[in-house]
């Protein structure tokens, strides 16, 4: 299979489309996070640890992913990271849609409510991953650290990528955050998923 592109384009080029996908794919991320917040069968590394937070603080779900948002992207400034459009919603939609998601879904009620609700919550976090990377408006705050770091130490991507969420998920663990069956499946099951979904959302660069 041919690599695909996802290096960010100019705002400029069908910007209507870029915008919208970037903005619906950040929403229905939000909403996947709040499904598998709901299925209680663990969450995915980052969501651990704001979980953890939550636990620890008085503050609300989305407040804390604005909060984490903030402070990775000030981890950009050593890394010399570029910010773009996807950046800042990055951390703004998914602050907003996440508590609005977790405000309407219901706690599910037995193991096969649950396990569905945590499984489509996992698919729906694919499709919405692939969607707003595919509109390559610039990376969310944590895929900036990952190629940041990786491109300062030389590292590969894979090798960053672990070694971030094996720190955030044992650090949010030990601040209270739900670590499970969902923890593991979403490990194996998301970047095949966005992987499958991505050519067909993905944004191609406009030919002359």
């Amino acid at each position: 299979m041919a690599a695909i592109e996802l290096r960010p384009l100019p705002v400029t080029q069908d910007p209507v489309r870029r915008l919208a996908q970037l903005v619906a794919g950040l929403a229905l991320y939000g909403t996947s996070m709040a499904m598998q917040i709901r299925a209680t069968l663990g969450l995915n590394p980052w969501d651990v640890l704001h979980e953890g937070l939550v636990e620890q603080t008085s503050l609300g779900f989305g407040l804390i992913t604005a909060i984490t948002g903030v402070v990775v992207l000030l981890l950009w400034i050593p890394l010399r990271q570029r910010p773009g459009i996807g950046t800042v919603a990055n951390v703004l939609v998914i602050a907003v849609t996440v508590d609005a998601a977790l405000a309407v879904i219901p706690a599910p009620e037995g193991p096969v409510a649950r396990i569905a609700l945590m499984t489509a919550g996992i698919v729906l976090n694919g499709v919405a991953s692939a969607a707003y990377v595919g509109a390559r408006l610039g990376p969310g705050p944590r895929d900036g650290l990952m190629t940041g770091l990786a491109a300062r130490t030389g590292r590969s991507l894979r090798l960053v990528r672990t070694g971030i969420e094996i720190t955030v998920l044992a650090v949010g663990w030990l601040l209270g955050g739900t670590v499970g069956v969902g923890t593991v499946l979403y490990a194996l099951a998301i970047g095949p998923l966005t992987q499958a979904f991505l050519p067909y959302l993905v944004v191609g660069a406009r030919t002359q």
